[in-house]
């Protein structure tokens, strides 16, 4: 088969539609690794593998060296001379699945807003995103059934006002009109505060130390 493909494409000098034809059938045969198959098949012309790769891949894509990019100019596919190779899948700049030629992958899940809710890879890792109604995480979990997690709320102005997780580690806070943090608490004790045109002008603390100038 190589040796008619050869025949052809180099009877094709025009590049005519049978040239074309004859790329189309080629094509079906192109497998990973993409430039090392289609070198084996005696494709060597740049044009000629662009096209081949429009076939497979689609027409919104460019070829800079051993790179394929989408529309975006976001890299879906790389080889190295040796055959090694990445691909990658994105929907709206987003990635959603890369894989290389060593088994290793990743997939990721978004959500309406485009914030990622879901990520898993081939080493058995995974992350759990949840928010809430404004897009603030609200809740992460990571790496196995009862695995490590942290959890997030916010005030109606979208300020964070607490954090636990599962290590114990917490805090919470509380805030003026403002935005200014009033009092804060964690294992380790709590602070409270009253301001005048931002500055610190009272400070009380767990420890028993006040600071008042007000």
């Amino acid at each position: 088969m190589k040796k008619l493909i050869k025949k052809i494409l180099r009877e094709e000098i025009d590049k005519s539609d049978k040239h074309y034809r004859m790329l189309d059938i080629i094509s079906d045969h192109v497998e990973l690794p993409f430039f090392k198959s289609m070198e084996g098949l005696t494709i060597y012309d740049e044009d000629d593998q662009l096209y081949i790769m429009k076939k497979i891949l689609g027409d919104d894509i460019s070829i800079e060296g051993m790179t394929i990019y989408n529309g975006r100019y976001r890299s879906i596919y790389e080889e190295t001379s040796s055959g090694l190779w990445d691909k990658n899948e994105y929907d709206n700049g987003k990635l959603l699945y890369s894989v290389n030629s060593n088994g290793d992958w990743e997939k990721n899940e978004y959500d309406d807003n485009g914030n990622k809710i879901y990520s898993e890879n081939s080493n058995g890792y995974w992350e759990k995103y949840v928010y809430n109604d404004d897009g603030n995480l609200s809740y992460y979990k990571y790496f196995m059934e009862d695995g490590v997690w942290e959890e997030f709320k916010y005030d109606e102005d979208g300020n964070s006002i607490s954090y636990g997780s599962d290590d114990g580690v917490w805090w919470k806070k509380e805030y003026d009109d403002r935005g200014r943090v009033i009092y804060e608490e964690d294992p380790n004790g709590w602070i409270k505060r009253e301001y005048l045109y931002n500055e610190v002008v009272y400070h009380e603390d767990s420890d028993g130390d006040i600071y008042d100038n007000r």
